[in-house]
């Protein structure tokens, strides 16, 4: 006999969320996209602000957040997307947002943007930053 599924909400569940969190890469990477101007950014932007990361190690990094359901993958519609700009972003799910509030994790959310901005980037950058998002 198999034992019943456990609540989303239980203790190991809890721990399990925490422990993907809070590790160091996966912990910038959600501040990154905190920091960001829309909280949308692309894997470019995210690769560009953690110079030491490989895109790859950046991309399983978001997996793991994206599987656990503190971030999800939001892609513009086809009919607006538009050639040399960015269409895949990522951001916190509204699941991933109150987990985040309910650990005293989003107190800097200010400050993170004030990082960000204050990030010298290159007009590739830039551009990525200001094309267009979907609705989040």
């Amino acid at each position: 006999m198999s034992a019943p599924d456990q609540p989303t909400n239980d203790i190991d569940g809890v721990r399990e969320r925490l422990n993907v969190v809070t590790q160091e890469t996966r912990f910038a990477l959600i501040q990154d996209v905190l920091g960001h101007p829309e909280q949308l950014p692309t894997l470019k932007e995210l690769d560009y602000v953690n110079p030491s990361k490989s895109q790859t190690t950046i991309r399983q990094h978001l997996q793991e957040l994206v599987n656990v359901g503190i971030l999800e993958e939001v892609s513009l519609p086809k009919d607006q997307r538009q050639n040399d700009l960015p269409y895949k972003f990522y951001g916190l799910s509204d699941e991933g947002r109150k987990f985040l509030d309910e650990h005293g994790l989003l107190r800097a959310e200010d400050t993170l943007a004030d990082v960000y901005d204050s990030v010298e980037k290159t007009d590739t950058i830039k551009r990525y930053e200001t094309a267009p998002r979907p609705k989040h």
